[in-house]
Formats: structure tokens, sequence, C-alpha cells
């Protein structure tokens, strides 16, 4: 399934873990979009889509807009007013159980990982002896080598369980470098 991005796109990020990974992608140019054709340039941190609403889409914007939430819940909500939804499209992109499941997998350490009952980000403070696996320092250094993070992010969508018409992380790199 392909994702079909506007002439200006909306990078809306959950948390700085998320964060970190899409800026560390945006950097190297492996993602469907570039930096010039984001909104302010940079990543959002904006879940409410009222208040995105007058914050950004008020500028009035002639050409499309994609909106790419990256999120790691399926229920979270993002109901744009009437006003704007037939001009933005919302592209979920789903990191569930968490995006912390990237560092687990790049360690090697999914069958332990699963043993555990553990939430990703606590499997990885705990376990991994990460405790700043959600600071965006961490993640950003963590994945400074773009094929490590390509790599993981290959490796997540093997093992995940994707729904039907749900997007992930595999999606938004550009399909030269997806299988």
């Amino acid at each position: 399934m392909e994702i079909r991005i506007g002439s200006y796109v909306a990078c809306i990020c959950e948390g700085s873990a998320e964060q970190a990974i899409i800026e560390n992608l945006l950097d190297n140019h492996l993602l469907v979009f570039e930096r010039e054709q984001m909104i302010d340039e940079d990543v959002l941190r904006c879940r409410d889509a009222k208040t995105f609403e007058t914050r950004y889409l008020r500028k009035g914007f002639e050409e499309s807009i994609s909106v790419i939430r990256i999120l790691d819940s399926r229920r979270e909500n993002f109901k744009l007013s009437k006003a704007y939804a037939h001009k933005v499209d919302v592209i979920n992109v789903i990191t569930a159980p968490e995006i912390e499941m990237l560092i687990i997998i790049n360690e090697d350490k999914y069958k332990e990982y699963k043993k555990s009952g553990k939430k990703p980000s606590d499997f990885c403070k705990q376990d991994l002896k990460m405790k700043e696996v959600k600071s965006y320092a961490f993640v950003k250094s963590y994945f400074g080598n773009p094929d490590i993070l390509i790599s993981a992010i290959k490796k997540y969508a093997e093992l995940s369980k994707i729904q039907k018409g749900e997007y992930t992380l595999l999606d938004l790199l550009k399909k030269h470098i997806a299988p």
C-alpha cells in the first residue's frame, strides 16, 4: 500500500523518540518527503486536531496537505473540522506497541522481550540498561547510522502484526530503500 503525499506535509510525532527517528530519516533523505515540503520545515508535536487547525491550517494553503502522524496508539483520534477535512489527508503511521521496539530488534533481543511480558520501553530500561531510551538525544545518537535504523525498520515490519489498511515506518521510506 503506497502512501501518497500532498504538496505540503505536516509530520506530527507522538514523542521525542519518534521525533529523533523521523529527523534522522529526514536528514539522510530517506523518506518519501523532504524537510522543504514540511510545514515550518520541522517535525511538529501538536497532537490535538483543533490546535493543529488553529496553528497551521489557517495559513491558507492552496495545495494539498498530508498530515503524517507517527504514533503507537491505534485509538488516538485526530478529527479535523468539516472546513478542512476535504483539504487534508491524515495518514496514521503506527509504531505499536512502542517505538522502542526498533531498539529491541536492533539489539537482537526480540525473543527475550517477548518472554519478559514487559512494555518495550521498560524492557529497554531494565533489561538493556538504557535508562534514557525515551530521550531525544539518546535515540538520535543510537540511530545515528541510518543503515542501522533502516535495518531495524525492515525487521520490525517483518515481525509486527500490521493491521489491514495500516501504515508503518517502512511505508514512509523511499521505494529504493524499502523492499
